[in-house]
């Protein structure tokens, strides 16, 4: 292979590969080429940029790739469909646009990993802040004049008066920002949206700077195996329009793929475990055995209200009003299509035993599914639950040398006491706060699960039958020193080989307590320094809300 065209070849254009893409080209004297398999996120396509529209584009071929999961022992054999953007922007194109960091506590637990100090919240803090343009303001927490627009949820509607009214009768106390000193509390929420349209990675980091010569950003490509010369990476080899191989050098190859996609190209290219690789053909280059392990995802279900009051969003959804609707967003970016519905929720803790809230709450003012199905009520609200930091652990491992097949997912949900546990303390706790007086005046009658379902087994059964991905897969190449590691974290480079480092949800080493695109994201940033050899921004020194001191 010839010598290097490019720098950096960034293999995939999702959240984490267009941060990379704008910070790396910064400087002009690096050559950066990103490799995304799926399609533009064009200007035209309102579906992609009308918040609302997020029900008509996940489980769309067109939008999405539409995994789904192996037979799952503990929901009945279900397999769970699993989507992921297949569009420039990645799955931030196709999200639900919530944006929530998670609990500092969370950092601090990545830090207290050998190896993992330099991932503590306070050095994280400054890459937050970095990235973010929040509408609300800046303080000691929160940034402005970063690329990733954040506009708080208006929340005008009286049933999230009703909500925040109701969580405080549970016990529950309100804070003014889930994002900055105490994230514990109800609140209104972040999202990603900029004057009615959606604000995804895409827009935030590749368009400004789509002119730059040192840039190139190609679509239909996917990358099939990264190639190799010895144990350093060389380059890759992909395919353009799904027919013409190619190859191209790269100085180095940095996967963004995500943690499905991740694993699945480094099993391709030789790097995991061979006693599972080796008999299907792959020629190994580096044996690491965490490649593909430790997948973890946040489950949820609905618990669902049908409304006495017509004051719900459910009308909007009848074929006949959607024209109207769309008009007024295409001609003003107003209207009911201008929001993710999400503007609203909380994060508690479902026992004494934990540290810091390990259930989150989404709220939204209409009864629907992800995929645009109604329930059955003229009107409704309901509300997301589920536990955030489960102990069930999966795998990602690849089923063929294919690389068109998709690799065999596994997330063994519900398969620990303790999941099982906080499946049952998070219903309990969805329905106390639905229950409570400031939702009288609107209350008529649970919908999902419904009355019937009560005893714990009840409960279990029917998060077992109903449970959906709340699209968070991660940590399957995540960073640490141990022999189950594969990612360095002082440097993102997979261990063992030269030349090859990856970026983005994979490397998390625990799930995050909230949606994972912002941390994924303040990883890009970090990383970005971290490459280019940049001095660490300076740890930001502030106090958070801890539930132990708030005690003592």
């Amino acid at each position: 292979m010839s010598r290097a065209k490019y720098d950096y070849v960034i293999v995939g254009g999702g959240s984490a590969g267009c941060a990379l893409a704008n910070r790396l080209s910064a400087d002009r004297e690096n050559n950066v080429l990103v490799l995304e398999a799926g399609r533009p996120d064009w200007r035209w396509d309102i579906l992609t940029h009308m918040p609302a529209a997020l029900t008509m584009v996940i489980g769309n071929r067109f939008y999405d790739w539409c995994y789904e999961s192996e037979p799952e022992p503990h929901m009945g054999g279900r397999r769970v469909s699993h989507g992921r953007g297949r569009l420039l922007g990645g799955s931030s194109s196709i999200n639900g646009m919530i944006f929530q960091r998670g609990n500092p506590m969370d950092l601090e637990r990545w830090a207290a990993d050998p190896g993992m100090e330099s991932w503590g919240y306070a050095h994280c803090l400054p890459y937050f802040k970095r990235m973010e343009h929040c509408s609300a303001g800046a303080d000691d927490w929160r940034g402005q004049g970063g690329p990733l627009w954040l506009e708080r949820g208006p929340a005008e509607n009286p049933l999230f008066a009703a909500f925040l009214e109701a969580s405080q009768q549970a016990g529950y106390e309100l804070t003014s920002d889930v994002n900055g000193y105490r994230q514990e509390g109800f609140a209104r929420f972040d999202r990603n949206i900029r004057k009615g349209r959606r604000w995804s990675a895409a827009r935030a980091y590749v368009h400004p700077v789509r002119s730059r010569p040192n840039l190139t950003v190609q679509c239909f490509s996917q990358v099939d195996k990264v190639l190799f010369k010895e144990k350093r990476a060389i380059g890759v080899e992909y395919r353009q329009f799904g027919r013409k191989r190619r190859r191209v050098a790269a100085g180095e190859v940095i996967l963004c793929g995500g943690a499905i996609n991740t694993p699945q190209l480094l099993q391709l290219s030789g790097i995991g475990n061979p006693d599972e690789l080796v008999p299907l053909g792959v020629k190994m280059v580096h044996e690491l055995r965490g490649v593909g392990e430790n997948l973890q995802d946040h489950l949820e279900v609905y618990v669902q209200h049908a409304c006495k009051q017509p004051v719900t969003f459910n009308p909007m959804l009848k074929w006949y009003r959607r024209p109207a609707i769309g008009l007024q967003w295409m001609l003003f970016h107003t209207g009911p299509a201008a929001t993710n519905h999400f503007e609203a929720g909380g994060f508690v803790r479902g026992n004494e035993e934990v540290k810091y809230p390990n259930l989150m709450f989404h709220f939204l003012p209409i009864a629907v599914r992800y995929d645009g199905t109604e329930v059955g009520a003229e009107h409704g609200y309901q509300v997301h639950i589920g536990p955030m930091y489960s102990d069930v652990r999966g795998s990602v491992k690849i089923k063929s040398v294919d690389p068109r097949q998709h690799p065999a997912l596994r997330f063994n949900y519900l398969s620990t006491p303790n999941d099982r546990k906080e499946w049952i303390e998070a219903i309990h706790v969805a329905r106390d706060i639905l229950k409570q007086p400031a939702f009288a005046m609107f209350d008529a009658g649970e919908l999902s699960p419904g009355p019937e379902v009560e005893s714990d087994e009840e409960i279990l059964d029917w998060v077992a039958r109903d449970a959906e991905t709340a699209y968070h897969p991660s940590c399957t190449a995540r960073m640490g020193v141990d022999d189950m590691s594969v990612v360095d974290p002082t440097s993102m480079r997979v261990h063992g080989v030269e030349g090859l480092r990856v970026v983005d949800a994979s490397a998390m080493p625990y799930l995050t307590n909230g949606n994972i695109y912002a941390p994924v994201m303040m990883m890009a940033e970090k990383a970005a320094d971290l490459i280019l050899g940049n001095t660490p921004l300076p740890p930001a020194e502030v106090d958070f809300y801890r539930h132990e001191s708030a005690e003592a």
